[in-house]
């Protein structure tokens, strides 16, 4: 019998089985369905920054109204308390510096004063300098509108988002120079600020400010050292001083 295969029979039924599979499965690009993600949502906008700070709106009114009462009781004028307010752009460290020219201390112990209470801004610039877009001087601008409040909303979503902290920013920005201007120019209608019981205000307000951040047991003890320090530094040192001693007590959060 010979060997060489017969090319006229027909072929195995097993490759007849396999050849049809073959024929049968449709090309892989028909099968292809593009998955669309169920978390979508539209590309936020600078309105919605403006949007979501609305429920804020009060804080920065009255806060700035305060300012613009103790920085005229300071010894202030309204354009320089204005000004403060435009360029510095910081609740609290505006607060402490007229607190401390308030109470008769100098220009520098005003000045580190604020710069140690707005040490926190190096931290979220840092987080959040990706977002924005552009040139240098551009970016340098517009990061000037992080504070806590937008730096915040801006991360809601698990991401920070350029349109929402500029949104939410700008609003902030002229609410609190705008509230600034007529605490300024009121303030002095209102007479001493002490009378008005607003001296105790401002203390309640730093306390306020202090709240969120006293959740970890190393915060709470860098803020009763400081409470601490103020206390005993007050009656002896010049007006300012305990202030920014009492700040120092924030470098023990740096201990692991």
């Amino acid at each position: 019998m010979s060997n060489r295969p017969n090319f006229g029979e027909e072929p195995h039924p097993a490759r007849n089985k396999n050849a049809s599979l073959n024929r049968e499965v449709p090309p892989l690009e028909r099968c292809y369905v593009r998955s669309v993600p169920t978390d979508a949502r539209p590309t936020p906008r600078i309105r919605d920054g403006v949007r979501a700070a609305l429920p804020l709106v009060l804080g920065p009114l009255l806060f700035g109204l305060s300012f613009g009462v103790l920085a005229e009781a300071a010894g202030m004028s309204t354009a320089a308390a204005v000004v403060m307010s435009a360029t510095t752009f910081a609740g609290s460290a505006q607060f402490a510096a007229a607190s401390v020219l308030d109470d008769g201390g100098t220009v520098v112990a005003a000045v580190v004063s604020a710069v140690l209470l707005n040490a926190r801004y190096v931290g979220q610039s840092i987080a959040a300098a990706s977002i924005f877009p552009g040139s240098r001087p551009r970016r340098f601008v517009e990061s000037q509108l992080i504070v806590d409040e937008s730096w915040a909303l801006s991360g809601r979503s698990g991401r920070f988002e350029w349109p929402i902290l500029v949104g939410a920013g700008l609003l902030l920005y002229v609410l609190w120079v705008s509230s600034t201007a007529i605490g300024s120019v009121v303030g002095s209608a209102l007479g001493d600020p002490s009378d008005l019981g607003l001296d105790a205000a401002f203390a309640a307000l730093f306390l306020a400010l202090a709240k969120p951040y006293l959740r970890e047991h190393k915060a709470v003890a860098a803020a009763l050292v400081a409470a601490a320090i103020t206390l005993v530094l007050i009656p002896i040192a010049p007006a300012g001083v305990p202030l920014v001693v009492a700040s120092a007590a924030c470098l023990l959060g740096l201990r692991r």
